[in-house]
C-alpha cells in the first residue's frame, strides 16, 4: 500500500532535453520519451532508488542538495542520453539494412520533424529490462561520461578563466604580489571571462541543427511542466500555449552558480600558486550550488512575486538561449515523458479529472 507520502500532491516535476526527446522526473522515478522516426514514442521508466542518486540521501539537505542536484543532472542527464541515443542508433541500424535489402540509399532519421502522432498515454511503450551485465556495461558508460563532463567543464570554465586572468595580468594592470584590492579584480575577471566562455559555447552550438533540435525539445519540456503546475488539462494545445522559460531550469541554475561564484571570489584571496588557486575553486563548488540551489529553490516557489521574478529576471533571459519553441510533436514527446512519471506517482488520474497539483 503506498505511503502518505507517496500520495501527497505535493510534489516537483521536473526533466531535460535529449536526442528527439525528453526526460522528465518526479520524486522517486523518472522517465525517458524518444521520437522514433516511425512517429511512435518510446518509453523508458526506471525508479530513481536504483540509481546513483538513490544512494546519496543524506545530501538532500538544505544547502547540501545544490551538489545533489549537480549530480542528479549529470547522472539522470547521461542515463537518459544514452537511452536516446541508442533508440537513434537503433533506428539508423535499421534503415541502413532496409536500404542495403532494396538498393536504396539510407537516410538520416535524427534530422527529420515528423508529425504529430495520437495523445502521448497511448503512443509510448516499455523499453524490455537489460540483464545484470548490460546493466554494469551501462553503469561504466554512464559513469564514463560523468566524468568526462565534469573535467570537460572544470577545464573549460575553471582553468581557462583563471589562466587567460593569469596569462594577460601585466596587460591588465595587475603586478605580481599585488594587494587585496587587485586580486578581488583578478577573481571578478576571472567570473566574467567565464561568463563569457559560457554562453559563447552556448551560442556556437546553438547553431548545429542536433543542438537546435534538443533546445526545441528543451523548450517541449519546459511549457509540459508549466501546464501541469498551472492546473490545466495536459494536452498538446494546452502546452503549445504555456511559456518556454521556467524558474527551475538548469540554464538558470548554472547562470546564478556563476553570479553567486563571482561573488564568493570577491572576497576570497587569490594564492600566487596556481594549482592552489584551482583547488580552492574546487574547494568552494559544493558551497556555491549549494547557495545556488537555495535560489533557484525561492525562486520556483515565489515566482508569483513581480520583486522576486525581478531579481531573478538575468537568469530567466538565459534560458532563451537553450531554449526553442516546440512543434507539437515534440511537445507529445514531453507529455509522454510526463504522463510516464504521474501515472507511477499515482497522480495521472488527478490530471485527467482536471484536479491541480499543487508544486
Amino acid at each position: 500500500m503506498p505511503s502518505k507520502e507517496n500520495n501527497s500532491p505535493n510534489l516537483h516535476y521536473g526533466g531535460q532535453a535529449v536526442i528527439e526527446g525528453v526526460m522528465m522526473r518526479s520524486p522517486r522515478f523518472f522517465a525517458v520519451a524518444c521520437r522514433k522516426p516511425d512517429g511512435s514514442i518510446m518509453v523508458q521508466r526506471e525508479e530513481v532508488d536504483k540509481s546513483i542518486l538513490g544512494k546519496l540521501k543524506w545530501l538532500n539537505v538544505p544547502f547540501l542538495r545544490g551538489t545533489l542536484a549537480l549530480i542528479d543532472a549529470m547522472a539522470l542527464g547521461s542515463k537518459a542520453l544514452a537511452f536516446a541515443s541508442k533508440v537513434q542508433l537503433e533506428a539508423d541500424e535499421e534503415a541502413a539494412k532496409q536500404a542495403a535489402d532494396t538498393g536504396a540509399l539510407p537516410v538520416s532519421t535524427v534530422d527529420q520533424t515528423v508529425a504529430p502522432a495520437s495523445p502521448p498515454v497511448s503512443t509510448s511503450s516499455a523499453m524490455p529490462k537489460p540483464d545484470a551485465s548490460s546493466d554494469k556495461i551501462n553503469d561504466i558508460k554512464i559513469g564514463g561520461s560523468m566524468v568526462f563532463g565534469l573535467v570537460f567543464g572544470l577545464v573549460l570554465f575553471v582553468l581557462v578563466p583563471t589562466l587567460l586572468t593569469q596569462f594577460f595580468h601585466h596587460k591588465l594592470g595587475f603586478a605580481p604580489g599585488a594587494d587585496y584590492h587587485a586580486k578581488q579584480v583578478q577573481n571578478i575577471t576571472d567570473g566574467l571571462i567565464r561568463m563569457v566562455i559560457f554562453f559563447g559555447y552556448i551560442g556556437l552550438i546553438s547553431l548545429m541543427p542536433q543542438i537546435s533540435r534538443v533546445f526545441m525539445y528543451h523548450g517541449a519540456e519546459h511549457k509540459a511542466i508549466n501546464t501541469l503546475e498551472a492546473g490545466l488539462p495536459l494536452d498538446t494545445a494546452n502546452s503549445l500555449n504555456a511559456s518556454r522559460i521556467h524558474p527551475r531550469c538548469g540554464t538558470s541554475f548554472i547562470f546564478i552558480v556563476m553570479v553567486i561564484n563571482l561573488i564568493v571570489f570577491a572576497f576570497l584571496p587569490r594564492p600566487e600558486n596556481f594549482a592552489i588557486r584551482f583547488l580552492l575553486h574546487l574547494a568552494v563548488i559544493p558551497f556555491v550550488a549549494g547557495i545556488s540551489y537555495e535560489v533557484i529553490k525561492l525562486a520556483g516557489q515565489f515566482r508569483r512575486f513581480p520583486v522576486v521574478m525581478a531579481i531573478y529576471a538575468p537568469g530567466m533571459w538565459s534560458q532563451y538561449l537553450t531554449t526553442r519553441e516546440p512543434d507539437a510533436s515534440q511537445v507529445e514527446v514531453a507529455l509522454a515523458a510526463l504522463y510516464s512519471v504521474l501515472e507511477a506517482e499515482g497522480h495521472l488520474e488527478l490530471v485527467r479529472d482536471g484536479r491541480k497539483i499543487n508544486l
